[in-house]
């Protein structure tokens, strides 16, 4: 299974951006409108300058107490974006999520940001295709 077949399963296929001279601040009430854990630092949004999240977030809150909202997204994001194509493959994706411990995966198609996929997208993706085929299986048995 290809990244494709996840993005063309989601819901919504748009990908929610943000300045990297936004404050954290702004951030926080992005991903609280759009419900979403991660978003994609991008100045025009087709170019991934890197990926913030939730987490990034809450140990900056940690280290550097409220005034850290006030911070410009930059100075809290991950600039080492791990990303895919619509070709990869999705097993391999999960496993790269797994052992590099990320979340998100904006997913770029000749250099321009297409989509993003996370961890649950893939585990559902693997959780649909598992049910497919204990059903073709199940069917199998009793047709014999």
């Amino acid at each position: 299974m290809k990244i494709s077949d996840v993005v063309k399963g989601k819901a919504s296929q748009d990908v929610v951006t943000v300045s990297p001279e936004a404050s954290v601040r702004q951030l926080v009430e992005v991903l609280d409108e759009f419900g979403i854990g991660a978003v994609v630092v991008s100045t025009d949004g087709e170019t991934v300058h890197g990926i913030v999240s939730e987490r990034d977030v809450v140990r900056r809150l940690h280290l550097d107490g409220a005034a850290v909202l006030d911070h410009a997204v930059s100075t809290i994001m991950t600039a080492e974006v791990h990303t895919c194509s619509l070709e990869d493959n999705v097993q391999d994706l999960a496993g790269e999520m797994t052992r590099g411990r990320f979340r998100h995966a904006p997913v770029v198609v000749d250099g321009r940001l297409a989509g993003i996929v996370s961890i649950g997208d893939v585990v559902k993706r693997r959780i649909d295709e598992l049910e497919f085929e204990r059903d073709q299986l199940d069917n199998y048995v009793r047709q014999s």
